[in-house]
């Protein structure tokens, strides 16, 4: 068996940003398009008018300032309100594969490898641009790997998922370095016309490079452990899919984009995730006092400070639990790894922290790391 690390990450970060008060002066606009569309409706009372939406209730409801997207200008648009990215020949790159290779030349830039050192690709992601071909293997050939690679989703714990396949493909055998990558158009399955999470989220591509102990640079992080766990619940749901893309019934479905019961949400996954960390921490026999860090999910801000509190027996700290929502929004499986990859630097050898994501499914993983 071999010994599995974390030697690096890196991050694409996409052309645009978009503040609260762009996205609300947009879905303003939308709204009282809408309520003069539908006047005869709501005055008899058979429709509800769609009230305003404002950047103290988002700020205030999140955390969030602002996000990153591959387009802005359909986003913004109250004609449109939804990303318009021009769809790409079969014999050009897609875009999720260049999201994902440019994360991913960064992650090997700043390790000092080349592809030769690498033999897998996971692309592991929230939602892939199609079925097939595997968006991995098109990164994989565009990065020149031999190797393999394969697609994988569980939705915003993608991330932690894919870095406990990849830590046992290195543990096993089966690969010397495994490029675990996530690309995440979020924008692409979000609801911009509602109310209660036009704001939640944005896009981005983060990559992590497990690899042997043995070929690793010397600043790398030891895997101590991970711990996964899965709970079905339709309280964050996506219905879209192959099965109902094409039928045009299903065209303006609410369903088919992002939807959750948020307060449901809030309530349950709280105490899974806190759950998860610390009964990993039994497992590793680590005391609270052990961890320097936690690289939490970036969904919401009061989530954090309440999951932080549960582990660490006291309120979120900045240092303890950095956040990056207020710049980057809700990105998925890439937010902990955001986290990670712009607050990791300072720790010193031996300290102790953890990667944890969760989201729909319920899913949660936890990756505790020490610097070497």
């Amino acid at each position: 068996m071999h010994r599995a690390v974390l030697s690096t990450t890196g991050l694409f970060v996409p052309p645009h940003t978009i503040s609260n008060d762009e996205l609300v002066a947009s879905f303003n606009t939308w709204a009282d398009t809408w309520n003069a569309e539908h006047a005869e409706g709501i005055a008899a009372g058979e429709i509800t008018a769609k009230t305003h939406s404002n950047s103290a209730f988002i700020e205030k409801a999140s955390g969030i300032q602002s996000r990153y997207v591959m387009d802005k200008e359909g986003i913004l648009d109250p004609a449109i309100m939804a990303p318009r990215l021009a769809e790409r020949s079969n014999d050009e790159l897609s875009i999720m594969a260049e999201m994902g290779v440019a994360a991913a030349t960064q992650a090997l830039e700043r390790a000092g490898r080349s592809v030769d050192d690498v033999d897998a690709v996971i692309c592991a992601a929230s939602n892939m641009q199609r079925a097939y071909p595997a968006v991995s293997i098109e990164i994989q050939n565009a990065l020149g790997i031999n190797g393999f690679a394969f697609d994988m989703n569980v939705a915003c714990s993608s991330a932690t998922f894919g870095i406990q396949t990849a830590a046992s493909l290195v543990q096993t055998g089966q690969a010397r370095a495994v490029l675990v990558i996530n690309p995440e158009i979020c924008s692409g399955h979000l609801a911009f016309t509602d109310r209660d999470c036009h704001f939640i989220f944005g896009d981005v591509a983060t990559a992590t490079l497990i690899e042997r102990d043995t070929q690793a640079p010397a600043d790398h992080w030891n895997i101590l452990g991970s711990h996964l766990s899965t709970i079905f619940s339709n309280n964050i749901r996506n219905n879209f899919g192959f099965l109902n893309s094409a039928a045009p019934e299903h065209k303006d479905s609410r369903d088919k984009l992002f939807v959750q019961e948020g307060r449901k949400v809030f309530k349950q996954v709280i105490p899974m995730v806190g759950h998860v960390i610390t009964t990993h921490m039994e497992k590793l026999s680590l005391e609270s006092t052990d961890i320097k860090r936690l690289w939490l999910h970036q969904a919401n801000a009061a989530m954090n400070r309440l999951i932080t509190a549960h582990v660490m027996g006291r309120e979120r700290e900045d240092d303890v639990s950095p956040t990056v929502l207020n710049e980057f929004a809700n990105t998925s499986s890439a937010g902990s790894i955001i986290a990670f990859h712009r607050h990791s630097d300072d720790l010193q050898s031996g300290d102790i922290g953890c990667i944890c994501s969760f989201g729909a499914g319920y899913s949660a993983g936890s990756i505790f790391l020490q610097r070497a």
